[in-house]
């Protein structure tokens, strides 16, 4: 543990950070998998599914928790899936 103050708050701030992407980042998994498990079941609500999860990876990469290659990829991926 550090010993000068604003080395202790750098490491709060950090590990606030941390929980908060680390939050984002589930959830957009989360709404990721969901999607992709409706538009290989044909669900009736894939395609909102399908809208969340482009919102979640849109997000992260605004939030740089995810390149936006990386965004752009998987939200490509999951169109070709929904339709």
């Amino acid at each position: 543990m550090p010993n000068i103050k604003s080395a202790i708050k750098r490491v709060k701030t950090s590990n606030e950070r941390n929980a908060q992407n680390a939050t984002v980042k589930s959830s957009m998994r989360t709404a990721v998998k969901k999607a992709e498990a409706a538009a290989s079941n044909g669900a009736e609500n894939a395609k909102e599914l399908t809208n969340d999860a482009i919102r979640q990876l849109d997000k992260a990469a605004q939030k740089g928790l995810i390149h936006k290659n990386a965004a752009s990829r998987q939200k490509s991926r999951l169109m070709k899936k929904a339709n």
